[in-house]
């Protein structure tokens, strides 16, 4: 943590000890140059309680065996969400196949490779989930690991960035008159593992905001 950020919450601790209401203590930081945001976050580092003396709330942290477990969910999800797509892929080309296109054995070995990995991967996702989400239920304060967050806003930003270049693959071709009911089959599939994951991690961290 940054000298500034510790001597900022020190002070709000005084502050506090010496029952100044929360107002004044944001004015007085805003007033010093501090900005509204490094005020909030100062005073948010304390609850706002009856208790005599300031009480500070649970920080962000790092553990290993968090790490290792988050690490091993998110490889699991993003194994199954790739998987996914390519064996769906697979059996629109096998249900529209393009005349123009080779056909060999590569699909079948695919469609192979992607369903072995599901299998593996899938059971591995669900386990994994509902392991974590246990230890989240017992002890929420884990909500706070710091690769829980990094995992989850990383996931966001690959889920956000694989939307946009669908969106710009619709556009490119409808601006070109090269629509096909193949295509669009795999503009939707993208659209919808994608979006699926944005709008879960969306809520999951509003979830954590409520509690």
């Amino acid at each position: 943590m940054a000298s500034g950020t510790v001597d900022l919450e020190r002070f709000v601790r005084d502050a506090l000890l010496r029952d100044l209401p929360r107002t004044d203590i944001q004015n007085s930081m805003l007033e010093a140059g501090w900005t509204p945001a490094q005020a909030k976050t100062a005073l948010s580092a304390f609850v706002d309680s009856d208790f005599p003396i300031p009480v500070p709330k649970p920080r962000p942290y790092l553990s290993a065996r968090e790490a290792f477990l988050y690490l091993v969910l998110f490889s699991a999800l993003y194994l199954t969400a790739f998987h996914l797509g390519s064996l769906v892929f697979d059996l629109i080309d096998r249900a529209l196949p393009d005349a123009a296109a080779r056909i060999g054995t590569w699909r079948a070995d695919s469609m192979r490779f992607s369903a072995s990995a599901l299998l593996v991967g899938f059971p591995l996702l669900v386990f994994m989930s509902w392991y974590i989400n246990r230890g989240l239920a017992l002890d929420p304060v884990k909500r706070l690991s710091a690769v829980r967050r990094w995992l989850t806003y990383l996931t966001l930003f690959t889920a956000v960035t694989i939307l946009s270049g669908d969106l710009i693959a619709l556009v490119y071709n409808l601006l070109g008159g090269e629509l096909t009911v193949r295509f669009m089959l795999k503009v939707a599939t993208v659209a919808v593992i994608a979006g699926a994951l944005l709008g879960y991690y969306l809520l999951d961290l509003r979830q954590e905001e409520r509690e």
